[in-house]
């Protein structure tokens, strides 16, 4: 069976939220990126992690992310909405 992927690397046909695994790899790739932004400064990976989570959750919610959808496509979904926000 072929999958056809669109410009977002979704699969159209498939409207399933990510699993639980697929959900804790994306608070990971937020949660890097929340410390990058303040540098990686000691004492806040516990306040990355939890923002992460809000806005992966926030992003699941809204439909930016479907279980078929390619990893290296919510990677970047997940850098732009968190590095290209102003603070």
């Amino acid at each position: 069976m072929m999958i056809n992927w669109d410009d977002n690397g979704m699969n159209p046909d498939s409207n399933e939220d990510p699993t639980a695994a697929q959900r804790h790899e994306m608070i990971e790739i937020a949660a890097y990126y929340l410390s990058r932004k303040r540098d990686f400064e000691p004492g806040g990976a516990e306040a990355d992690w939890l923002a992460a989570e809000r806005a992966i959750d926030i992003m699941i919610a809204e439909r930016l992310f479907g279980r078929s959808m390619a990893p290296e496509a919510r990677a970047e979904i997940i850098r732009n909405a968190l590095v290209l926000q102003p603070d």
